[in-house]
């Protein structure tokens, strides 16, 4: 099975996330043992915010760390367990909203594919990218 990266890689939707994985450094850690639980936002996702703020987070390795670390969740972190909790601490920090009276929501966004397993952990695919207050 592949790690993380080459999992995302792999899947073909996630050209932007792993672009700014790569500018923000964070290829080695999320290569590393993990495991980790990630909350993927598509290149579709990505297209949703304003125009050129993509470019401009890929300016600001700090902010753009932020973020993409506000996407990750120490631990393997099935499904199964995600909908039994109302939040999630980050990597960055701060928690995440869990919702899952109607499918599942990560703050505002919504998980499409959940468990995409990987060797260090685990995807759930989201269609919003997730901004840490």
């Amino acid at each position: 099975m592949a790690d993380i990266v080459d999992t995302a890689i792999n899947a073909g939707s996630f050209s932007t996330l792993v672009t700014a994985v790569k500018a923000a450094g964070l290829v080695d850690t999320l290569k590393g043992t993990g495991p980790f639980t990630v909350f993927a936002p598509t290149d579709e996702a990505f297209a949703k915010l304003a125009k050129g703020t993509v470019d401009a987070l890929l300016q600001d390795i700090p902010k753009l760390k932020k973020i993409l670390t506000y996407h990750v969740v120490s631990g393997k972190v099935m499904a199964a367990d995600v909908v039994k909790l109302k939040s999630a601490k980050t990597v960055e920090g701060e928690d995440v909203k869990i919702d899952a009276s109607k499918g599942v929501k990560i703050n505002n966004a919504t998980v499409t594919t959940p468990d995409v397993a990987a060797d260090n952990g685990v995807i759930h695919i989201i269609d919003t990218v997730l901004i840490p207050a």
